[in-house]
Formats: C-alpha cells, structure tokens, sequence
C-alpha cells in the first residue's frame, strides 16, 4: 500500500468519481491512476469502487470507510510536513481560507493585505461557498480555515470561535419613502418587498426570527448570496434591500441611503475555526489575531485545550468583549 493510491482514491472520490478531472488536477496521467487504484484493491481484496465497464459509479460500502480512513492519513501526513516546515522555515508555506462572499469582500481585504505584506512567501488561497461548502472543506482538511456566521451546526467537526459582531442595514435609493419614517419598524419594512440574502447567509436567520416573533410575513422578491448584487436590484427599484452593514461603503453606494438596522435585528456573530488535532503554524496563530485581536496564540491554545468542547469553548469568550461592525 503507497500513500500515493491513498491519496488517488481520496482525490477520486472529491471529483466525483471523475478520474480525468482527477488527473488534471494533480497533474498526472488517468490510466495511470486508474492502474493505482487496481492495484490497491488487488492488494486489499476488495474494490474500492463499483464500476459499470471503464467508469466508477458508485464508492462501495468498504470503500466509504477505506477513503475516510485514507483521508485522515493524509491529514496526518501534511500535519508531519507542517511540524517539519515551522522549524525549517517559519515564515514560508500555504493557507487556505473558506468564507463567503461577504466575508470575502469586505471583511478580509485589510487583513488580507497586512497579512501578504507580513508574509511574503505564504501562498494564501481563498475559497468561497455556502456554510455547507465551507464546513465541508475544512472538515475534511480542503482548507486551514473556516469563517462564517450562519449554520454553526454544520460545524461540529471544528473547533469554532467568535470574532466580531455585527449588525444589518437597511438601503434604499435617495428618493424612495423610507428615508422620511423617523423610526424605522419591522412593520414598516413588511410593507415594502424586499431584497435580502439568500437563507442560511450572512446572517438570513436572525432577519427571518424577527418578523417571524412579530408575526409578520414579508414578501422577500429577490434573494442573492452577494452583498453587491442585492444593492444592484435595490437600485433597479426591485426592492428594499437588507444586508450586513459592513457592505455599505458611503462612497461607492452615494446612490443609496443606509438606515441603521441594528435594533430591528439582533446582531450575528462571525466566527473562525479550524479541524481538531490541526497543527497551526505561526503565521496561522498570527493570521487569526489579525482579524480577531483577542485571538492571541494564548487564547487559542487554551480554546485546544478544550478539545472542541462547544460550552466551554463558548464560556471563555464570554468574558471577551467582542468587536461590533
């Protein structure tokens, strides 16, 4: 058994089966990892995967335990090439983010920026996605780091922890009516149709709790999982649009007004996690506190020390007073 079939059959089965799609990506041949993985199941007495003639179809009931094993091989392999690269060279490497679209576009930029600076010779690597695609990629070992605000029931597999708060605005071109109610109300926003997030981004979850305990019902025309599409169709007159406040930049949106949100919803949490047993490298612990302050190397090590303990893990960030955007 080489690790390099383990690592063939893991690839395979995150390609969907696709051995072509396979070879591209790790820059080899397909008959030759085709052969592989024959070899591999000659070797255990069993297949891996079904086939119909020369195409995988299905992964077998063996094989779905077989790959998640191999998986966790080779987590363990490039957490040893890690060890190894943090004592020869400290400051070079590779980290890989997961987060979505708002996160992406104007939370990280700064932090992004500083980090590549301070870095040099960490190749950084962002991946966008809906909280399933992210908790799935840092689940099994795609990416370092997951950061998101919403479904944090997918993520039971990683150790989370809060950032920052933040609160929604609510935008409207210069002329629409809104912009002359001196309070803004729930009822009031139910009225008009709206244009939001799509559910389980960015917080959709604490805009639809707060109508639904007001027992109202508003009609949501247009939904999109980007900031800056929604303020698009806002200004196509499609809607009252409701986003995260940190996407509103007074210059570039001069066209529309943003009315403060933050007492018609309650504000949401983003947080960063990563897998249990992960080895992180200097620049990770720098990189963390540089986007949460009060993620220090100290902090963090004590949030490990936990084991991924959610309660506890939630009790220590009590004491922290976290930032609010």
């Amino acid at each position: 058994m080489k690790l390099q079939q383990l690592r063939y059959i893991w690839e395979v089965a995150h390609h969907d089966l696709n051995v072509s799609a396979t070879a591209q990506s790790l820059f080899t041949s397909q008959p030759g990892i085709s052969k592989q993985i024959r070899l591999l199941e000659d070797e255990l007495g069993l297949e891996v995967f079904a086939r119909s003639g020369k195409h995988l179809t299905r992964i077998t009931p063996g094989g779905e335990i077989i790959i998640r094993e191999a998986g966790e091989i080779l987590r363990r392999v490039e957490g040893i090439k890690r060890i190894a690269q943090e004592f020869s060279n400290q400051r070079k490497g590779d980290l890989s983010i997961a987060t979505t679209h708002t996160q992406a576009r104007y939370a990280l930029p700064p932090v992004i920026q500083g980090f590549i600076e301070a870095y040099p010779d960490v190749s950084l690597h962002m991946h966008q996605g809906t909280p399933m695609q992210i908790a799935e990629m840092a689940a099994n070992g795609a990416v370092d780091f997951a950061i998101a605000t919403e479904a944090m029931e997918l993520f039971k597999d990683l150790i989370m922890m809060p950032c920052y708060r933040w609160n929604r605005a609510v935008i409207v071109p210069r002329s629409h009516p809104l912009t002359q109610v001196s309070k803004l109300t729930l009822k009031e926003l139910a009225s008009h149709p709206l244009v939001t997030y799509v559910f389980g981004f960015t917080g959709r979850s604490k805009l639809d709790e707060a109508f639904t305990d007001e027992g109202l019902e508003p009609k949501v025309v247009f939904t999109a999982a980007d900031a800056d599409v929604i303020k698009t169709y806002v200004r196509l007159g499609l809607g009252v649009g409701i986003i995260a406040s940190m996407a509103y930049d007074p210059e570039t949106d001069s066209d529309l007004v943003a009315l403060d949100a933050s007492d018609l919803f309650g504000s949401s949490i983003t947080r960063l996690g990563f897998r249990k047993g992960t080895f992180l490298r200097g620049y990770m612990y720098d990189f963390m506190e540089r986007f949460a302050p009060h993620l220090t190397r100290d902090m963090v090590g004590e949030v490990m020390s936990r084991q991924g303990r959610r309660q506890e893990i939630e009790e220590l960030f009590e004491k922290v007073e976290l930032p609010v955007y």
